[in-house]
Parts: C-alpha cells; structure tokens; sequence
C-alpha cells in the first residue's frame, strides 16, 4: 500500500490552479489524467456504459465549476472525484428505483369491484336501517356491546341495568335483526359457499 502524498499532487494542484483561471488546456491534462479512472468507477456502481460516461462527464462539469474553490488534500484530486462520481451514481440509482420505464403495458387482469362495493354500500344501508328500527335499550347495548367493545358488565353500568337485563337485551336484538336481514344473511351464507 502507497505511504504519503499521491504522485501526482502536487501537479494536480498546479493544474487545478490553471483550470480555476479557466485555462482549457490544464483541465485537458486532468481529464486525460482521471477519466478512465471514474468512467470505471461508474461503470462498476451502475453496470451501464452509456450512464457510466454520463456521470463521469458531469463529474468532470463540477470539477471545471469548482475548480477555483476546490482544496485538495494529500493525495491530490482522485478522492475528490472518486467521491462525487460515486454520488452522482448513487443519486442515479435512487432515481431509477422511483421510476421504471417501459414499453410494455401490463397484463394484470383485475376483477371487478363495482358491483361488490354497491352490494356492500346496500348491505349497510339496510343493516343500518334495521339497527335504527330497534328499540333504543336495545340498539344501545348493541352498539356498546358490538362496535364499542364494551363488557355486558360495562354495558350494565352505562344503561343503569343488571348484567342479566344486558343479556336479554343483547338476545332480543340480535333474534330481531336477524328476522329484519333474512334474505341479506341466506345471500351472504350462499356467496360463501
């Protein structure tokens, strides 16, 4: 392993001096310098030669921009490159997972939902309908029971009533709605089977 400065440092520094004065010929030299060495680096992180070159151009865009206000350290321009080739091949590959393109459509059948969402919208409405036909106590230890999650214990305390009168309640409006929703269960049973 290389111990020290990197060879070409301190020319690199010269260089990068020249191409801040925006002199052509001295980013010329680091081109020729680093190129092979990015396009090599985005090749290996994107496995794609055509955006391989398209990162290693706009690294070497941001080195001609920068050049001025770049500080190199020991060894030289190479970790400053290697470091914004592999972000921007980094930023690429995140960018490609959001969007995929594609000539081809898809061929996912999908069945149908409308008519389910209709039956279901209607199954509400007419549960719902004979909820509200029930007497009061029992649409209210029903609801509390049921959509509340309350205990028949719990459901006593809230309605002022025994355990056993939740009980009863809970008994006379289930037997009614069943009596109300008879077609709607003998349809619901048959679909299932």
């Amino acid at each position: 392993m290389r111990q020290g400065p990197w060879p070409d440092a301190a020319e690199d520094r010269a260089l990068l001096a020249r191409v801040g004065r925006q002199d052509r010929q001295a980013f010329r030299t680091l081109v020729d310098r680093h190129l092979g060495a990015i396009v090599i680096l985005a090749r290996r992180m994107l496995k794609d030669e055509a955006e391989a070159e398209d990162i290693a151009q706009e690294a070497l865009l941001r080195l001609w921009r920068s050049g001025e206000t770049l500080e190199l350290g020991p060894y030289g321009l190479r970790p400053w490159l290697r470091r914004v080739t592999s972000n921007l091949c980094l930023d690429r590959i995140r960018q490609s997972r959001r969007t995929v393109v594609t000539d081809e459509v898809p061929e996912i059948e999908e069945a149908p939902t409308q008519m389910a969402n209709l039956e279901e919208q209607d199954l509400a409405r007419r549960v719902g309908e004979a909820m509200a036909a029930l007497p009061e106590r029992q649409r209210r230890a029903l609801t509390l029971f049921h959509h509340e999650g309350l205990s028949q214990a719990e459901v006593g305390e809230v309605l002022g009533v025994s355990d056993e009168a939740v009980e009863s309640l809970l008994a006379r409006a289930r037997r009614a709605l069943r009596v109300s929703l008879e077609k709607d269960w003998k349809g619901l049973l048959q679909s299932d089977a």
